[in-house]
């Protein structure tokens, strides 16, 4: 009986640190007297999503997909017919490298 008053109270403790841990991990920071950031205008050269200015049809696109494909998928059957370090790790044909 004494083993498990020991046991509930010790699990009771870990439970109220656990609570206590979390709460203080959860807790919005106070910080009033720091100065918020201002957010700074982008430079206008710098715009990532920025519309093409020649377009490529998509005829074209979709050749290139395809040919990465087949190229992807013949590398993929190498590779199995003949499983090497070399072969795993070496530079795809593909100009759609990522």
């Amino acid at each position: 009986m004494e083993m498990f008053l020991m046991v509930l109270c010790m699990s009771v403790l870990a439970l109220a640190l656990a609570a206590v841990a979390f709460g203080a991990a959860t807790r919005p920071e106070r910080t009033a007297a720091a100065p918020q950031p201002q957010p700074q205008a982008a430079k206008a050269a710098a715009r990532f999503f920025v519309e093409p200015q020649t377009r490529v049809p998509i005829e074209a696109l979709l050749l290139q997909i395809e040919n990465h494909v087949r190229l992807e998928q013949a590398a993929a059957e190498s590779f199995v017919a003949y499983p090497t370090s070399a072969m795993l790790h070496s530079k795809t044909a593909s100009p759609l490298v990522n």
